[in-house]
Protein backbone atom coordinates (compact mmCIF):
# COMPACT_ATOMS: atom_id res chain seq x y z
CA UNK A 1 0.00 0.00 0.00
CA UNK A 2 1.41 3.33 -0.94
CA UNK A 3 1.95 5.34 1.80
CA UNK A 4 1.37 9.61 2.17
CA UNK A 5 4.86 11.65 2.66
CA UNK A 6 4.52 14.83 3.76
CA UNK A 7 7.64 17.06 2.11
CA UNK A 8 9.23 21.32 3.89
CA UNK A 9 11.28 22.60 1.43
CA UNK A 10 13.51 21.03 -0.40
CA UNK A 11 14.42 17.35 0.83
CA UNK A 12 18.01 16.00 -0.84
CA UNK A 13 17.38 14.52 -4.28
CA UNK A 14 18.69 10.84 -2.76
CA UNK A 15 15.30 11.08 -0.61
CA UNK A 16 12.92 12.68 -3.39
CA UNK A 17 14.04 9.34 -5.84
CA UNK A 18 13.46 6.70 -3.15
CA UNK A 19 10.19 8.06 -2.57
CA UNK A 20 9.06 7.65 -5.92
CA UNK A 21 10.63 4.34 -6.44
CA UNK A 22 8.41 3.47 -4.05
CA UNK A 23 5.46 4.87 -5.54
CA UNK A 24 4.38 6.69 -2.40
CA UNK A 25 2.27 9.74 -2.84
CA UNK A 26 4.45 13.42 -2.35
CA UNK A 27 2.85 16.39 -0.65
CA UNK A 28 4.12 19.40 -0.45
CA UNK A 29 3.57 20.91 2.99
CA UNK A 30 4.73 24.16 1.98
CA UNK A 31 1.80 24.59 0.34
CA UNK A 32 -2.37 25.35 1.03
CA UNK A 33 -3.78 21.45 1.05
CA UNK A 34 -6.55 21.95 2.97
CA UNK A 35 -9.55 24.13 3.79
CA UNK A 36 -8.98 25.37 7.34
CA UNK A 37 -8.31 28.63 8.96
CA UNK A 38 -4.73 29.35 9.25
CA UNK A 39 -5.74 30.83 12.46
CA UNK A 40 -5.98 27.23 13.80
CA UNK A 41 -1.82 26.63 13.59
CA UNK A 42 -1.55 29.62 16.50
CA UNK A 43 -2.36 26.52 19.19
CA UNK A 44 1.34 24.84 17.53
CA UNK A 45 3.60 27.97 16.06
CA UNK A 46 3.41 31.78 16.81
CA UNK A 47 1.68 33.99 14.29
CA UNK A 48 4.78 35.73 13.75
CA UNK A 49 6.46 32.79 11.85
CA UNK A 50 6.01 32.86 8.29
CA UNK A 51 3.05 32.11 7.13
CA UNK A 52 4.73 28.79 4.81
CA UNK A 53 5.68 27.05 8.09
CA UNK A 54 2.46 27.90 9.85
CA UNK A 55 1.04 26.22 6.86
CA UNK A 56 3.16 23.39 6.90
CA UNK A 57 1.83 22.77 10.37
CA UNK A 58 -1.89 23.61 9.72
CA UNK A 59 -1.83 20.96 7.25
CA UNK A 60 -0.14 18.55 9.48
CA UNK A 61 -3.13 19.00 11.51
CA UNK A 62 -5.49 17.85 8.95
CA UNK A 63 -4.10 15.54 6.86
CA UNK A 64 -3.02 11.84 7.64
CA UNK A 65 0.63 11.16 6.78
CA UNK A 66 2.59 8.70 6.90
CA UNK A 67 6.00 10.50 7.22
CA UNK A 68 7.33 13.76 6.88
CA UNK A 69 10.80 14.71 5.35
CA UNK A 70 11.70 18.52 6.34
CA UNK A 71 14.86 20.62 4.95
CA UNK A 72 16.36 21.99 8.13
CA UNK A 73 19.95 23.13 6.58
CA UNK A 74 20.91 26.20 4.69
CA UNK A 75 18.89 25.20 2.08
CA UNK A 76 15.95 26.38 4.21
CA UNK A 77 15.91 27.91 7.64
CA UNK A 78 16.18 28.26 11.69
CA UNK A 79 12.82 28.30 11.94
CA UNK A 80 11.91 24.78 9.88
CA UNK A 81 14.27 23.33 12.48
CA UNK A 82 12.27 24.58 15.13
CA UNK A 83 8.98 23.52 13.30
CA UNK A 84 10.87 20.30 12.82
CA UNK A 85 10.35 19.66 17.04
CA UNK A 86 7.11 20.86 17.43
CA UNK A 87 5.90 18.47 14.44
CA UNK A 88 8.00 15.79 16.19
CA UNK A 89 5.71 16.41 19.37
CA UNK A 90 2.75 16.65 17.29
CA UNK A 91 2.81 13.79 15.01
CA UNK A 92 2.45 10.31 15.38
CA UNK A 93 4.40 9.55 12.29
CA UNK A 94 8.46 10.07 11.66
CA UNK A 95 9.47 13.64 11.29
CA UNK A 96 12.99 13.04 9.60
CA UNK A 97 15.27 15.91 9.19
CA UNK A 98 17.20 16.86 6.39
CA UNK A 99 20.11 19.15 5.30
CA UNK A 100 20.10 19.35 1.50
CA UNK A 101 23.38 19.89 0.49
CA UNK A 102 23.18 18.65 -2.85
CA UNK A 103 25.60 20.65 -6.25
CA UNK A 104 24.59 19.14 -9.13
CA UNK A 105 22.66 22.08 -10.66
CA UNK A 106 19.52 20.98 -12.99
CA UNK A 107 19.50 24.52 -14.79
CA UNK A 108 16.73 26.88 -14.44
CA UNK A 109 15.33 26.94 -18.05
CA UNK A 110 11.63 27.77 -16.17
CA UNK A 111 12.86 30.78 -14.75
CA UNK A 112 14.34 32.33 -18.12
CA UNK A 113 11.46 31.33 -20.32
CA UNK A 114 8.60 33.18 -21.66
CA UNK A 115 5.68 31.49 -19.73
CA UNK A 116 2.99 33.18 -17.79
CA UNK A 117 4.82 33.31 -14.36
CA UNK A 118 2.53 32.20 -12.08
CA UNK A 119 2.80 29.05 -14.47
CA UNK A 120 6.78 29.21 -13.87
CA UNK A 121 5.46 29.25 -10.35
CA UNK A 122 3.45 25.80 -10.27
CA UNK A 123 6.08 24.18 -12.55
CA UNK A 124 8.99 25.29 -10.44
CA UNK A 125 7.29 23.97 -6.86
CA UNK A 126 5.95 20.69 -8.54
CA UNK A 127 9.21 19.82 -9.48
CA UNK A 128 10.48 19.60 -6.21
CA UNK A 129 8.57 15.88 -6.21
CA UNK A 130 10.04 14.76 -9.49
CA UNK A 131 14.06 13.78 -10.08
CA UNK A 132 13.95 14.21 -13.71
CA UNK A 133 15.96 16.80 -15.69
CA UNK A 134 13.69 19.88 -16.91
CA UNK A 135 12.50 19.98 -20.51
CA UNK A 136 14.91 22.68 -22.67
CA UNK A 137 12.80 25.79 -23.20
CA UNK A 138 13.72 29.06 -25.44
CA UNK A 139 15.40 31.83 -23.02
CA UNK A 140 13.13 35.06 -23.09
CA UNK A 141 14.56 38.71 -23.00
CA UNK A 142 13.59 39.70 -19.69
CA UNK A 143 11.45 42.85 -18.99
CA UNK A 144 11.37 42.52 -15.26
CA UNK A 145 12.57 40.29 -12.49
CA UNK A 146 11.08 38.38 -9.13
CA UNK A 147 13.23 37.78 -6.88
CA UNK A 148 12.55 36.00 -3.60
CA UNK A 149 10.93 32.56 -2.67
CA UNK A 150 7.41 31.48 -3.88
CA UNK A 151 4.88 33.24 -2.11
CA UNK A 152 1.89 31.61 -0.22
CA UNK A 153 -0.34 33.71 -2.46
CA UNK A 154 0.09 32.53 -6.00
CA UNK A 155 -2.64 35.29 -7.18
CA UNK A 156 0.10 38.25 -6.67
CA UNK A 157 2.32 36.70 -9.77
CA UNK A 158 -0.58 37.27 -12.21
CA UNK A 159 0.38 41.29 -12.08
CA UNK A 160 3.56 40.36 -14.03
CA UNK A 161 4.41 39.96 -17.35
CA UNK A 162 5.04 36.85 -18.93
CA UNK A 163 8.77 38.23 -19.42
CA UNK A 164 9.99 37.85 -16.08
CA UNK A 165 12.53 36.25 -14.98
CA UNK A 166 12.68 34.71 -11.73
CA UNK A 167 15.54 35.04 -9.36
CA UNK A 168 16.38 34.35 -5.41
CA UNK A 169 15.41 30.99 -3.87
CA UNK A 170 13.05 29.96 -6.08
CA UNK A 171 15.93 29.62 -9.20
CA UNK A 172 17.74 27.57 -6.26
CA UNK A 173 14.68 25.33 -6.21
CA UNK A 174 14.51 24.60 -10.14
CA UNK A 175 18.26 23.93 -9.83
CA UNK A 176 17.83 21.14 -7.02
CA UNK A 177 20.44 23.30 -5.37
CA UNK A 178 18.70 25.20 -2.10
CA UNK A 179 21.36 25.63 -0.41
CA UNK A 180 23.25 27.53 -3.35
CA UNK A 181 23.43 31.03 -1.53
CA UNK A 182 25.75 32.42 -4.74
CA UNK A 183 22.98 31.28 -6.76
CA UNK A 184 20.43 32.60 -4.48
CA UNK A 185 21.80 36.47 -4.03
CA UNK A 186 22.31 36.95 -7.91
CA UNK A 187 20.07 39.62 -9.58
CA UNK A 188 20.43 41.38 -13.09
CA UNK A 189 20.34 44.90 -12.22
CA UNK A 190 19.64 45.89 -15.95
CA UNK A 191 16.02 45.23 -15.45
CA UNK A 192 13.48 46.41 -12.88
CA UNK A 193 12.92 43.80 -10.17
CA UNK A 194 10.63 42.93 -7.17
CA UNK A 195 12.88 41.41 -4.37
CA UNK A 196 10.17 39.35 -2.67
CA UNK A 197 9.90 37.68 0.51
CA UNK A 198 7.32 36.99 3.02
CA UNK A 199 6.51 38.75 6.14
CA UNK A 200 8.25 37.32 9.20
CA UNK A 201 10.60 35.58 6.93
CA UNK A 202 14.34 35.50 7.64
CA UNK A 203 14.93 36.19 4.08
CA UNK A 204 12.81 39.62 4.13
CA UNK A 205 16.60 40.64 5.43
CA UNK A 206 18.52 39.54 2.09
CA UNK A 207 15.61 41.25 -0.11
CA UNK A 208 15.99 44.64 1.65
CA UNK A 209 19.57 44.37 1.00
CA UNK A 210 19.48 43.53 -2.18
CA UNK A 211 16.82 45.88 -3.23
CA UNK A 212 19.05 48.61 -1.95
CA UNK A 213 22.01 47.53 -4.35
CA UNK A 214 19.93 47.04 -7.24
CA UNK A 215 19.32 49.80 -9.46
CA UNK A 216 15.82 49.56 -10.29
CA UNK A 217 14.80 47.01 -7.12
CA UNK A 218 11.76 47.12 -4.41
CA UNK A 219 11.54 45.09 -1.54
CA UNK A 220 8.10 43.78 -1.09
CA UNK A 221 6.78 41.42 1.59
CA UNK A 222 3.24 40.39 2.21
CA UNK A 223 2.06 37.65 4.65
CA UNK A 224 -1.08 35.05 4.46
CA UNK A 225 -2.55 36.99 0.85
CA UNK A 226 -1.32 39.87 -1.32
CA UNK A 227 -4.05 42.28 0.02
CA UNK A 228 -4.91 46.03 -2.06
CA UNK A 229 -1.74 47.53 -0.73
CA UNK A 230 0.50 45.33 -1.47
CA UNK A 231 -0.73 44.64 -5.26
CA UNK A 232 -0.91 48.62 -5.74
CA UNK A 233 3.13 48.73 -4.57
CA UNK A 234 3.62 46.28 -7.30
CA UNK A 235 1.36 48.14 -9.83
CA UNK A 236 2.97 51.52 -9.28
CA UNK A 237 6.36 49.76 -9.66
CA UNK A 238 5.55 47.88 -12.91
CA UNK A 239 4.16 51.38 -14.18
CA UNK A 240 6.93 53.45 -13.30
CA UNK A 241 9.33 50.74 -14.83
CA UNK A 242 7.18 51.57 -17.70
CA UNK A 243 5.59 48.07 -18.02
CA UNK A 244 1.60 47.44 -17.99
CA UNK A 245 1.13 45.28 -14.86
CA UNK A 246 -0.41 42.00 -16.28
CA UNK A 247 0.98 42.68 -19.51
CA UNK A 248 1.95 39.53 -21.48
CA UNK A 249 5.47 41.19 -23.01
CA UNK A 250 3.60 42.72 -25.63
CA UNK A 251 1.38 39.62 -26.91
Amino acid sequence: MHQRIGIVGVPPLAIIEAITREGDILIDLDEPQVQASLDQSASRIPRVYCAILRTVVLNCMHLALDRVYIDVGPGKCDCALHTAEVLDDMLRVPVIRTRNQDVHAFGYPLCISRIPLLEKFRRITKGVQSVQPYPVLARCEPECGFWGVPPRDFSLLSLFPDTTHIFGWTRCMENKTPANFDLERAFDPNIPTVFFSQSFCAKAALAKHLAAKHPRGIAIDCDVSAGSSTRAKIEAFLELSGLEPGNRGGD
